[in-house]
């Protein structure tokens, strides 16, 4: 009777411990991973790749920032090797959006170390990328947030300018390939077949602050052993809305070494609704990076947004 008992129990584990292992399917030919939640639920998970694929929520996210008024905490440390602060930037700042129109006031700032030079411009170009997020000089007019039709592109641009459209292509669509940057260009892309053998891709289905959501990782393979010279992104965590397959949160973190530059940097996006739009809330950034020709920049910044309004 005991081994009898033993026996549907051993079986009983086993056949639970199946039912929990992960899937391996094939989409478009290349290789994905689902969770036993995924496959239980019977979601139509062909679907649920292509859209997380083509994903341009995270990308609207932020041209909603254009459309709306808001408040923002800013706070930017630029490091010295050792890690103090040798210039910073602490504000409280208010968007204002009126008549087609936006515009930006400062309510406090606090400045250390060589943040700006005696024009008041930037000394570093993190910030620089910083303001071309969330600050707003003088009045813009006439922008709205639609996305569709509207490509990110290096073209007609050069210098400082080539190079912050470089890192918004880096920032709004980690995983695609970004025109002119040497050794690294088409590395970035995380969904070709070269791609597919050196990461792996996982779907699933958990909370994320409160919320039931898919998540979407993409991490290296780790019979890959040392990290390959083929491999950018370290990870990439996506949060989508179980509903609207909105981006609702993405951490990733990214790093490469070359002759002419090399880069360690870690970002954690949480989105948050207003109206009906999803908006940037918590943007926590630390990144050490260095080009030829450039001094080496560490940073770490957060950008805190609220009361936001129409």
């Amino acid at each position: 009777m005991m081994r009898t008992l033993s026996a549907i129990i051993i079986c009983f584990i086993a056949s639970a411990s199946l039912r929990a292992q992960d899937t391996a399917v094939l989409v478009d030919n290349q290789p994905f991973t689902l969770s036993e939640v995924v496959v239980r639920n019977n979601f139509d998970y062909k679907r649920l790749l292509t859209q997380i694929k083509e994903d341009t929520s995270f990308y609207k996210a932020f041209r909603n920032l254009r459309i709306l008024g808001f408040t923002s905490y800013n706070d930017i440390k630029m490091l010295d090797k050792k890690g103090a602060v040798k210039a910073s930037l602490y504000s409280k700042t208010k968007q204002n959006r009126a008549n087609g129109c936006r515009t930006m006031d400062v309510l406090e700032e606090k400045i250390t170390g060589d943040f700006y030079n005696n024009k008041k411009e930037f000394n570093y170009s993190t910030p620089e990328l910083y303001a071309s997020l969330f600050f707003t000089t003088g009045q813009i007019c006439g922008e709205d947030n639609i996305v569709k039709g509207r490509m990110r592109s290096t073209s007609n641009k050069k210098g400082l300018e080539k190079h912050k459209e470089q890192l918004k292509m880096l920032f709004f669509n980690p995983g695609k390939k970004i025109p002119g940057i040497p050794f690294i260009g088409n590395k970035l892309d995380l969904y070709d077949d070269d791609a597919h053998k050196l990461y792996d891709y996982r779907l699933d289905l958990e909370e994320y602050k409160g919320q039931l959501c898919y998540v979407f990782s993409i991490t290296p393979k780790e019979k890959l052993g040392e990290k390959s010279d083929r491999v950018v992104v370290d990870q990439m965590t996506t949060w989508f809305d179980q509903k609207t397959l909105e981006v609702m949160g993405r951490n990733y973190s990214l790093s490469y070494k070359a002759l002419v530059y090399d880069f360690d940097v870690q970002m954690e996006v949480e989105m948050g609704k207003f109206e009906g739009l999803t908006v940037p809330k918590i943007l926590p950034y630390k990144g050490n990076w260095d080009v030829m020709l450039k001094k080496r920049e560490r940073a770490v910044f957060t950008a805190t947004l609220f009361d936001f309004k129409k």
